[in-house]
């Protein structure tokens, strides 16, 4: 999708490169967004993606015409099956697309007569950074994790050099200066052996990271006041690390569009205030066929109301992770325990494949949240102030869910990873009551309003978050002038 930009004044243009998948796309058309309505910018994002799902559709839709200076442009997708073997990790995969799509933008950077001011980047498309410095361009980074990853991410060139073995199989947490400790069962996926094929792409991304002209954080200051302080002030961090670190978040989805007899939003709107559990996994979450079933049962015999978005399960012993290809196929609802459909049919609504989130997690009717834990949902269910029933299945997640615990106050999570066991029904109706109908949950909700209410500020007018975001804007105002 290409639409023509038709203003032709003299703002500083910036490029924004989004890598494949909701979770990257979510938060750079948010960004970009925030960008435009300073009214100081000219900004086009560029889309790497080879999924055309609903809530690829959905999200789109939301974004058309939001602003004349606003551009938004497919790159040109790849082929997966030239690319790599079926076999390959996620991670591989996103970067080996990302990196046939950059041949894309610097066609189209040519083709200019005057260049951008920035290029903004993620983690996982630094591999644009000599198309900019061969066209003369400011390059960020815009890390749509949390501070601590950021701080992990910094380390993990020296926990290479000074740990030997598995990280998984350290007896004591991972020291990260200045921060808060890592247990080894929450390491980012790609540290989880040193033999799979994103370890090496990961300590790649950490020196990358390095060479950026600045880094732009989905985070803010309230929020992660100890990791931040560690990236600016630690020795050990600050001297790995030196681009200026901006802290903008939360950059999520805090509008809802309007949506127009949305048969599960209408049943939403029969329901008690903060009585209806929100069960999604994410874009790309999978959870075995076994764990389904305990999972339906739970739900059930917690007699709570639910919206549940039921995907495909993997028929293997766990799941994780399902990326690139398609999860609108028809039937994910036969998995289902025989009976569910009917036996609940009053008691909650069953979504195959995709629900409105933002609807959903804006509404008054929602009490908590189900979550894999991924940073955007995590933001999403913050910036509406919704605890979590935290379910980490892949990534950072299992550092975002010790976060929400442990740092946040605003979740709960199983006994064991849900990657490592099954998670029974009973502890599954266990935690459903505790978030949605105890005292527990109450002051969980109450802590989740708490951190709302401090998310919200940041980026009001005169917030740090707004301040930092004119702050980079004046960057980009600079290197127009140089150029």
């Amino acid at each position: 999708m290409e639409k023509s930009n038709p203003n032709s004044t003299s703002k500083p243009h910036v490029f924004l490169l989004a890598s494949p998948g909701m979770g990257h796309l979510i938060p750079f058309l948010e960004l970009s967004k925030r960008l435009v309505t300073l009214n100081t910018l000219q900004v086009t994002l560029f889309i790497v993606s080879n999924e055309a799902t609903k809530a690829r559709s959905h999200l789109m839709e939301s974004s058309n015409n939001f602003h004349p200076d606003l551009e938004l442009v497919d790159l040109t997708p790849a082929n997966l099956s030239e690319l790599l073997s079926t076999d390959a990790t996620v991670f591989k995969r996103i970067f080996l697309i990302t990196q046939a799509a950059i041949k894309d933008l610097e066609s189209r950077i040519s083709s200019m007569s005057t260049p951008p001011a920035a290029l903004i980047v993620d983690v996982f498309s630094m591999d644009a950074f000599p198309v900019a410095d061969r066209f003369g361009i400011k390059k960020y980074v815009f890390v749509t994790l949390n501070a601590w990853f950021l701080a992990l991410t910094t380390y993990v060139r020296t926990l290479d050099r000074e740990i030997e073995g598995e990280y998984v199989d350290l007896p004591e947490p991972i020291a990260i200066p200045g921060c808060k400790p890592l247990r080894p069962e929450d390491v980012f996926d790609p540290m989880l052996s040193r033999s799979s094929d994103g370890y090496r792409p990961y300590l790649g991304m950490s020196e990358r990271l390095t060479k950026a002209d600045g880094l732009l954080l989905n985070t803010w200051e309230a929020l992660e006041p100890v990791s931040l302080k560690a990236l600016r002030e630690n020795e050990k961090l600050n001297q790995i690390m030196t681009p200026p670190l901006y802290p903008v978040g939360p950059v999520a989805r805090t509008t809802v569009q309007e949506v127009v007899g949305n048969e599960c939003l209408d049943w939403l709107s029969k329901q008690p205030t903060e009585s209806v559990l929100y069960v999604a996994l994410g874009s790309g979450g999978i959870i075995s066929y076994k764990q389904m079933t305990e999972l339906a049962w739970g739900l059930e015999m917690s007699r709570q109301r639910f919206i549940w978005v039921v995907r495909l399960p993997t028929m293997e012993k766990d799941g994780a992770c399902r990326f690139f290809s398609d999860v609108n196929v028809k039937g994910p609802l036969e998995y289902l325990p025989e009976g569910f459909l009917d036996r609940n049919k009053e008691l909650g609504m069953v979504l195959p494949n995709w629900g409105p989130q933002d609807a959903i997690l804006a509404h008054p009717s929602t009490g908590g949240f189900l979550s894999h834990c991924g940073w955007n949902s995590s933001l999403e269910s913050i910036v509406n102030g919704v605890p979590v029933i935290a379910w980490p299945l892949y990534a950072e997640q299992k550092m975002n869910a010790t976060l929400l615990t442990e740092e946040l106050g605003v979740a709960v999570r199983p006994e064991v990873l849900p990657t490592k066991a099954v998670v029974s029904r009973d502890e599954i109706e266990k935690m459903v009551r505790r978030v949605i109908e105890s005292k527990e949950g109450k002051m969980k909700r109450n802590r989740a309003r708490s951190v709302q209410s401090d998310a919200l500020k940041a980026i009001e007018k005169g917030g740090s978050s707004y301040n930092t975001l004119i702050e980079v804007a004046k960057e980009f105002e600079k290197n127009h002038k140089v150029l």
